[in-house]
């Protein structure tokens, strides 16, 4: 692949989740240009079969690689599970990361309680999480909290504390508990919603010290360091790059969502 330092840096996602990761990139590199793909007419990934959730990446991926992209950041948590292995064999010269829950500081911040990790079905069911579970949760009480239909609230803009407080005490609320320490947000999705979870764990678990963990930054930290490996990166130019957004929803509005999304104050 011809890399090229004027290039954008790709972003892909089943829908908007994938902006949460979005954001923490610009913050970091911001003379960047970013392109960003949301597959909101296929959203949700999450309770597709795996061969399915493949062949929608790789169809956003070469959609990506055919506008001009000198790294890709698979900004899903299902896509990554299911594709992201295949995609670096196919694409070995390309700065590639993708994002997995964050299990890991979690569990190097807990003090031996409940971590709970809320994520699609079809994550928790991937191998790729079993081994995350494997590598770092020995020893450790870590609780897979499947959350099947979460996501539809954020690409609808459904941010409404009432009828989200319905899906938490239903979904969620079963888990909570004295010992629970920290909430793993483990889809792209979930981290616009943390203003929500934090307002029903205090109404109805009358508990404000529960951490909201999630993996954005360190995933926008290291496609900034494979970027830096292969000197792909904009430093000092002195102008700021800029973001452009692609949608593959016939919603004309799912592109103006998303800017909103970028643009909404810190959680």
């Amino acid at each position: 692949m011809n890399l090229d330092i004027n290039m954008p840096i790709g972003f892909m996602d089943s829908g908007l989740g994938g902006i949460s990761v979005l954001r923490e990139a610009v913050k970091l590199m911001p003379e960047e240009n970013f392109l960003y793909y949301g597959d909101s007419a296929n959203v949700p990934y999450g309770n597709k079969k795996r061969e399915e959730i493949k062949r929608l990446t790789f169809h956003v991926v070469e959609i990506l690689i055919n506008q001009g992209i000198k790294g890709l950041a698979i900004a899903c948590n299902t896509a990554t599970s299911a594709a992201v292995k295949d995609l670096r064999l196919m694409y070995p010269d390309l700065p590639l990361v993708g994002i997995e829950p964050a299990i890991k500081p979690a569990i190097e911040q807990s003090m031996g309680g409940t971590i709970l990790v809320m994520a699609t079905p079809m994550t928790i069911r991937q191998e790729k999480f079993r081994h995350l579970l494997e590598q770092y949760g020995q020893g450790h009480d870590v609780v897979s909290v499947p959350c099947d239909g979460l996501v539809g609230f954020v690409e609808n803009g459904m941010f409404d504390q009432d009828l989200l407080d319905v899906y938490f005490r239903k979904h969620l609320g079963p888990f909570v508990n004295s010992s629970t320490e920290s909430i793993v947000l483990g889809c792209t999705h979930y981290p616009f919603l943390k203003a929500n979870i934090r307002e029903y764990l205090r109404t109805e678990h009358h508990r404000e010290d529960i951490d909201l963990i999630d993996g954005s930054y360190g995933t926008a930290k290291e496609l900034r360091r494979r970027l830096a490996e292969k000197n792909l990166l904009k430093i000092n130019t002195g102008w700021p790059g800029h973001v452009e957004i692609l949608n593959s929803s016939s919603d004309t509005d799912m592109v103006e969502k998303s800017y909103e999304l970028l643009n909404r104050p810190e959680l």
